[in-house]
């Protein structure tokens, strides 16, 4: 063997050492897109808060029928981007006295489908991009059909019997004057600060209206949601579809139990259903997660944003722990029903796919479908409510 031969560096050096720099960048741009993903999710709920949580307060006040309650509940949480927001207004105003337990119960079941609003919008980012997007489609609105079955099958079923309110408030008398836990919100630490700036900036410095404030936030947001997510799409898709799809997807299909568990912890940490579900959009449609797993997860995630609600409001007073228990015994309800029987397991994905194949072919129907869906329908019940009582 040569001298020249035995002075040349192994040949893998320089290719082990490129690798490990290439995958801290991607790391780096990785957490720099959800930064900014999350930022912009932040600022477009923030900016329909900015104008519609005193209508939302509003509206929760002003009847007392089930059905226009659960119109109510899916209107409001629609316009303030946040179950959580719209269960706190709920929560203070049956402290409060202003609301009863019976009625809050229909509202607190319309924001749990409310909620859904923000996966959808998110699917929409990936429009351009036809089998991506009818994937991500799917798995927004799978969510959406989910609560849709729960709604029907225990709205009545609470009207009739009221399982849901003697049940949390039976447990509510064993929790209150417990001790009170909070989670520390990372999310919100991280990224409140700049969301506050933008809108101080908005309102305060150039003294803008509210509704020109709003506007504008909203645009900003929604280019973040597109720009974020078409890059975050590309890069999970290189770092983890390309090297790790078989194993990945066996092991969340699997164990569903294991999913939902995930979507549950995520949630108790970020303390926000949307966040997880929303980030679970873009990987669903990019291929990397499974609808069978990913719709698990949403479950999951659905008992997690109750959970931090309940522990939040356990130093509170009976009513709000029972509204709280309320939201919490309707998401394990809807899960014990219909998640072990496969056959009713499978009915909300197969109208979200059904669905997605639509929204494929004709793009502006998503949009209709959301419209539709989150704000017209619940509108006009709302409307034709007050003309009656006019």
């Amino acid at each position: 063997m040569s001298d020249r031969t035995l002075s040349q560096p192994p040949e893998t050096t320089p290719t082990a050492a490129g690798r490990i720099l290439v995958l801290l960048l991607n790391v780096i741009i990785l957490m720099a897109l959800l930064y900014i993903f999350l930022f912009s999710i932040g600022l477009f709920g923030a900016a329909f808060k900015l104008v519609g949580k005193e209508f939302s307060k509003h509206l929760i006040a002003t009847t007392s029928d089930p059905v226009i309650g659960l119109m109510i509940g899916l209107l409001a949480t629609s316009l303030i981007q946040s179950s959580s927001s719209t269960t706190s207004i709920v929560v203070g105003m049956v402290s409060g006295g202003a609301l009863t337990v019976t009625g809050a119960i229909p509202i607190i079941m319309g924001a749990n489908m409310g909620t859904t609003v923000t996966n959808t919008l998110v699917a929409m980012t990936s429009m351009n991009r036809r089998t991506e997007f009818q994937r991500a489609f799917a798995g927004a609105t799978m969510h959406d059909f989910f609560n849709l079955m729960a709604i029907l099958i225990f709205f009545p079923l609470e009207q009739a019997t009221h399982y849901l309110q003697r049940t949390a408030t039976w447990l509510s008398l064993h929790l209150v004057g417990a001790e009170g836990t909070k989670f520390p919100n990372p999310i919100k630490a991280i990224v409140k600060p700049a969301v506050h700036e933008v809108q101080t900036l908005l309102t305060g410095e150039l003294g803008l209206a509210k509704g020109a404030a709003t506007a504008i936030m909203v645009v900003i947001a929604l280019a973040g949601i597109f720009f974020a997510l078409t890059l975050l799409t590309k890069l999970l898709k290189r770092l983890v579809l390309d090297k790790a799809s078989g194993s990945f997807t066996q092991r969340l299909n699997s164990s569903g139990l294991m999913a939902m568990f995930m979507g549950l912890l995520i949630t108790v940490g970020v303390q926000s259903s949307s966040i997880t579900t929303s980030l679970m959009v873009p990987l669903i449609g990019a291929g990397i997660v499974p609808l069978e797993a990913a719709f698990a997860a949403t479950l999951g995630a659905n008992i997690g944003t109750t959970v931090t609600a309940l522990l939040a409001s356990i130093t509170g007073s009976p009513q709000a722990v029972t509204v709280a228990l309320v939201h919490l015994l309707f998401n394990i309800s809807g899960i014990l029903v219909i998640y072990p029987l496969g056959a009713l397991r499978r009915i909300p994905i197969r109208l979200a796919k059904a669905l997605a194949r639509r929204t494929a072919e004709k793009r502006a129907f998503a949009f209709l479908y959301m419209v539709g869906v989150f704000f017209i329908m619940p509108l006009i019940f709302v409307m034709i409510d007050k003309l009656l009582r006019a």
